[in-house]
């Protein structure tokens, strides 16, 4: 009878079904299905409103808990063109700011000793808003709201204070450049907009003033640094003239006219040595003369002519006067006339005169000659030794140059630096800053925090996005089973049928198998209907035993079992109900009236007939055959087929056998059930049963040798099934609810 049973594994259902029905041929997986994520958050819109609903919660609590604060703006620009003026009245023109330099400029505003300025200029220590602990940011609050808070901490130094407050300020300090131009916007926050304002402006004073200051501090250290050094290199130039002189007056390297003494004593030399040449030559050519004239016989008045001498002149006149007295004398008397006699006389004195002072002469000549040789020799020799000098002096100018190198050095860094020291001091004074404001604070009238309405908008968007993540991911990790979609592409099982919760559908009806019988047109008797054609339909007509089971115990198997032989006896058919669940024995104990003494382990055991162990429910029209007593040995029976030759005559014997089964993953024996029967139906709590566990229990069935039909969901809320998954039936729920009567 079961040598044809299969079992449905993998995607051969889904293959089956789209064969046989080509519109439920799965969509294509790569498509995204915006439907079915918009069904999915539509499932999840309890947890998004909740999530949402506390997003917003926390906002306006932290709203709450958060001081109002002001923002105070002021405008700073830098100067794209620096004047510098100086005594002479020059001036001196800057490029403008490049980028880099105005970014550098906000980290400067941003920087911590710009913050101690305003600090200390504010004289924020005192003041009250300042005080150690005011600050106290949101964490802090709440952590007092709850009874947390730190204990107090010891009274801080004032440079631990400002230091601190520094700290605040930067913290509180939003530096923006404004566009591409060279102006940034300074804007302070906090929580007095007093304390706002003059913050903003003293930050932008403080920035106008920053380079000023620093110019001045540097114009004034340079100024003393050049004092100091401009000492020490006149100091130096000294020492280094003074060295050269010592070097000079050492090494006989005096000069009065910018050259040496030896030079202008060989110069001297020269012009003597020279002079005394001429002298001497002029002294010997006329020395020469006079004795040449006397060597011819010269009466001596060329002699004297030569000689240039007057008295010899005198006496040549006196000796011609005489001369012509005595011819005088001899043309008129004899020669023994005493007058002739005495010019005779006095003309012999006369030349005798003449020849003695010619002879003088002579001897005069001579000696001046000797003189102006001997001046001429002594004149040469003091040359040759003032040129030996000289030379000496020479190699003593090597190292004097160098000297007087170092010195001329030392005097023009000398005068390098007196002439920085003159400009320094000249441009103290001058300076002009690098930054000038452009616009002062106002006063803050309009908080900028909180935001009340903006922080609850924010907190629900954000809500509405972690609940929407939330959702979702609970939706990726649900395991649940909601529609006959879920069954058929998480288990490629066909979907028999979705059996609602008889209170879902019929309020105050508490016996789900009589509801059938009390309402058979009701949408809950139609679930059931519906399950038993799709079991035939799975089956076929000529195949009746099929045995009611789950991956789980309380699935509602004994309901769908009960429920299904309810709708067959209702339409004529014979059904009967096994319970071959030794441990609960639902469908035993589901039985009104009394039981019998025997059971389904008597009739194993040939103890009693089939006959007197089945039992009719007559209050459902049901026949059962239950487990009686303590039933000992009966899952042995069962889990060695013995019910074979049982389950044949039932099946003979009723259009419809149902064995309600206990679960597959706990017990054994239903394993070897499943393998005698037509075919086997899962049912699965609808949103409670994980579909791993199922597909664990459809491992365990013996491959090949049963025929799972499909499964049912039971317990099944149509009014929320309608919310999982459009193109099941269920979506439709809504729409043809109000047809059933």
């Amino acid at each position: 009878m079961n040598n044809s049973l299969v079992v449905h594994r993998g995607s051969q259902l889904q293959a089956d079904l789209a064969q046989a029905f080509p519109a439920m041929a799965a969509p294509p997986e790569d498509r995204l299905d915006l439907r079915a994520i918009y069904f999915a958050l539509r499932r999840q819109l309890t947890v998004i409103v909740v999530v949402a609903a506390v997003f917003v919660a926390l906002a306006a609590l932290v709203t709450t808990l958060q001081t109002p604060r002001y923002t105070a703006s002021a405008r700073v620009v830098l100067n794209s063109l620096e004047e510098r003026t100086t005594p002479r009245g020059e001036g001196a023109g800057a490029l403008p700011p490049d980028s880099d330099q105005v970014d550098t400029e906000v980290e400067v505003i941003r920087s911590r000793e710009l913050a101690l300025d305003v600090a200390r200029a504010l004289k924020l220590d005192t003041n009250p808003n300042f005080a150690p602990g005011s600050g106290a940011g949101l964490r802090s609050r709440i952590k007092a709201l709850v009874g947390m808070g730190e204990a107090e901490a010891p009274s801080p130094t004032r440079e631990e204070r400002l230091d601190a407050i520094a700290e605040r300020l930067q913290g509180a300090l939003a530096v923006e450049r404004i566009g591409t131009t060279h102006a940034f916007s300074i804007a302070v926050t906090e929580a007095d907009p007093r304390d706002a304002q003059a913050i903003a402006n003293e930050y932008a004073t403080q920035y106008s003033q920053f380079y000023l200051n620093q110019k001045r501090a540097s114009g004034a250290q340079a100024a003393g640094f050049l004092s100091q050094r401009l000492e020490e290199l006149r100091q130096q130039a000294l020492d280094d003239m003074a060295r050269v002189q010592q070097y000079r007056i050492a090494n006989n390297l005096l000069s009065t006219t910018g050259a040496s003494l030896s030079e202008q004593e060989i110069s001297s030399y020269n012009q003597e040595v020279a002079s005394a040449r001429a002298s001497a030559a002029a002294d010997r050519a006329q020395l020469a003369t006079a004795r040449a004239q006397l060597r011819r016989g010269s009466a001596g008045d060329d002699v004297g002519e030569a000689l240039n001498s007057g008295v010899v002149s005198s006496l040549r006149s006196k000796r011609a006067e005489v001369a012509g007295r005595v011819a005088a004398l001899e043309a008129q008397f004899g020669p023994g006339y005493p007058a002739l006699q005495s010019a005779r006389s006095e003309l012999d004195m006369v030349d005798a005169q003449i020849a003695s002072e010619i002879k003088r002469i002579i001897s005069n000549l001579e000696a001046k000659v000797q003189v102006s040789s001997g001046r001429l020799s002594s004149l040469q020799g003091s040359l040759g030794s003032a040129k030996g000098a000289l030379a000496s002096n020479n190699r003593a100018m090597v190292a004097l140059t160098d000297l007087t190198r170092r010195a001329e050095a030392s005097q023009e860094l000398y005068d390098s630096y007196l002439a920085q020291y003159k400009e320094t001091v000249a441009s103290q004074g001058t300076e002009r800053p690098d930054a000038r404001v452009i616009s002062y604070a106002d006063l803050p009238e309009t908080q900028v925090s909180p935001r009340p309405l903006l922080n609850l908008a924010l907190a629900l968007v954000v809500g509405l996005g972690v609940g929407v993540v939330i959702g979702l991911v609970r939706e990726m990790l649900y395991t649940g089973l909601s529609t006959a979609s879920d069954v058929e592409h998480k288990l490629s099982l066909r979907c028999l049928e979705s059996v609602p919760q008889v209170g879902s559908i019929l309020p105050g009806e508490d016996d789900p198998v009589e509801a059938i019988a009390n309402a058979p047109m009701s949408g809950y008797a139609e679930a059931f209907r519906g399950l038993r054609a799709s079991i035939n339909h799975a089956l076929g007509d000529t195949r009746n035993l099929v045995l009611i089971t789950s991956a789980l115990p309380r699935e509602g198997k004994t309901t769908i079992s009960a429920g299904l032989a309810r709708v067959a006896a209702l339409t004529g058919e014979r059904a009967v109900v096994v319970d071959v669940d030794v441990r609960q024995r639902g469908a035993t104990r589901a039985l009104s009236g009394a039981l019998p003494q025997v059971g389904l382990l008597e009739v194993l055991r040939g103890e009693a007939t089939l006959e007197e162990a089945l039992v009719l429910d007559a209050r459902r029209g049901v026949c059962v055959l239950p487990i009686v007593g303590e039933a000992h040995g009966l899952e042995d029976l069962l889990g060695n087929g013995e019910m074979g030759p049982l389950l044949a005559r039932l099946g003979d014997a009723f259009d419809l056998v149902l064995l309600d089964a206990p679960p597959i993953l706990p017990i054994t024996y239903t394993r070897t059930l499943a393998t005698q029967v037509d075919g086997v139906v899962m049912v699965a709590r609808w949103r409670a049963t994980a579909d791993h566990a199922i597909r664990a229990a459809l491992r365990l069935l013996p491959e090949g040798r049963v025929r799972v039909a499909g499964a049912v969901l039971s317990q099944v809320d149509l009014r929320k099934q309608a919310k999982f998954g459009y193109g099941d039936a269920s979506f439709y729920y809504e729409q043809y609810r109000r047809y059933y009567a």
